[in-house]
């Protein structure tokens, strides 16, 4: 995967995103993801891959500051035709470089980006970055087992899945190793899939 394929991949993906990950299965687990979540006046909150905008129909939009991005022109329209009515910041904006200075955000939501970026190691320190100490990210993703390895049948699907825009063998563990001694796994949480899909919930201390 590279930005540069994502964006035409996601330029197929806008029109028809809703119907499959905003639905269902999906429309459920994201219920799941945001049903404990509260977004307070005044908190600053950043949404990394917002896409068509799905998390943000779950959420009380009017009180606090949000700010939304996405590298993909064609995600974020769609997401701009549907809240144009509020005063969400939609940015074109590289997950893996964010533009904004350190210790920024309250919160930040990580939904279904992790496994598309093309270096999410990069992208995981990003969002801590600009989380402010006792912050919360909060991550919904998909995820390979951490006690075993793929199966075959995955290891040999995988390359075939990666040019559709996404990743089924990314290993959370290995990912949050490499930048948990600024963070807390408060929760983690299996949501559809047989765990595959899960809901993180990670606080920078």
């Amino acid at each position: 995967m590279n930005n540069r394929w994502n964006r035409i991949v996601y330029r197929v993906w806008s029109p028809i995103y809703d119907r499959f990950f905003n639905s269902g299965s999906f429309l459920k687990a994201r219920q799941q993801v945001f049903s404990n979540i509260v977004f307070t006046e005044g908190q600053k909150i950043l949404f990394v891959g917002i896409g068509t905008g799905a998390d943000l129909e779950l959420i009380d939009r009017h009180s606090p500051d949000i700010t939304a991005i996405d590298y993909s022109p064609d995600m974020l329209d769609q997401a701009r035709k549907k809240f144009s009515e509020t005063d969400i910041r939609f940015i074109e904006m590289d997950a893996q470089q964010l533009e904004f200075e350190a210790n920024q955000f309250d919160v930040v939501v990580a939904s279904l980006i992790l496994s598309v970026v093309p270096d999410p190691d990069r992208c995981f320190g990003e969002m801590s970055r600009v989380l402010k100490l006792g912050g919360t990210l909060l991550i919904f993703d998909k995820f390979a087992p951490e006690e075993s390895k793929l199966s075959l049948g995955k290891r040999l699907i995988r390359p075939v899945i990666k040019t559709l825009g996404t990743d089924i063998g990314l290993a959370f563990g290995k990912l949050y190793s490499r930048h948990s001694e600024a963070l807390h796994v408060a929760e983690d949480r299996p949501l559809m899939m047989n765990g595959m899909y899960r809901k993180i919930l990670i606080r920078k201390r």
